[in-house]
């Protein structure tokens, strides 16, 4: 399969599209589709993280674990929707947290995070496509090796990286990041299941920011 991916993060990963694993991951997405399973997100967007945020602008990475698989949700960036879409609740208790955090309000309506994107924040999910209305369906075809990969290239090649790790699933990718050049923040999920059990309070908004500009690298604009 020939990669829409933008051409930083196809020079670090071309290595991964020619392994087995990604190869029959591809078919197993073929397969879905012409089976008539909805796949999401849509084709053009599975790897839009990458084409927002170019390997060499990574600031942050925050984790998500699997996209929206609700019709109009999924448009290839972890937490986000587009614009004018119902919050999900934990982007509800994202914003939530922005406001406590650092007084940020998101305007009625926004809910597309491209603009975090756009600065430096890679906003990934560990699988990169979901079947609808089935989460986690993905989750075992290969695409865990592939984001691991990510993960792994960034801490090795890159310095000062703050790694946002919400819950449990995201903490167990800890162990990729090399904490002596990179900052690691954990915290309960977002979910409204586990957001008052260490989420609320964590302010990772401010904290990011405060080493980046530690670290002579411009903060992010949280504002949307």
């Amino acid at each position: 399969m020939e990669v829409n991916i933008e051409s930083s993060w196809k020079n670090i990963l071309k290595n991964e599209f020619k392994k087995e694993y990604f190869l029959s991951l591809t078919q197993f997405i073929k397969a879905e589709k012409t089976a008539g399973k909805k796949i999401f997100p849509a084709g053009k967007n599975i790897f839009k993280a990458f084409e927002k945020t170019p390997f060499q602008n990574v600031k942050v990475v925050l984790l998500g674990q699997d996209p929206y698989h609700g019709e109009g949700q999924a448009h290839g960036l972890s937490f986000s929707v587009p614009d004018g879409t119902r919050l999900p609740p934990s982007l509800q208790n994202i914003f939530k947290e922005l406001k406590n955090d650092l007084g940020i309000s998101v305007p009625s309506g926004k809910s597309d995070l491209s603009k975090w994107a756009e600065q430096g924040v890679l906003l990934l999910n560990s699988s990169l496509t979901v079947r609808q209305a089935e989460a986690g369906s993905h989750a075992i075809y290969g695409w865990s090796e592939f984001t691991d990969t990510v993960i792994s290239e960034l801490s090795k090649n890159s310095e000062n990286i703050v790694f946002i790790l919400w819950g449990k699933f995201a903490r167990q990718k800890q162990h990729l990041i090399d904490e002596t050049k990179h900052l690691v923040l954990n915290a309960a999920h977002p979910s409204p299941l586990s957001a008052h059990a260490g989420f609320f309070g964590c302010k990772h908004f401010s904290k990011t920011n405060e080493y980046l500009i530690k670290n002579n690298k411009t903060p992010i604009d949280w504002l949307l």
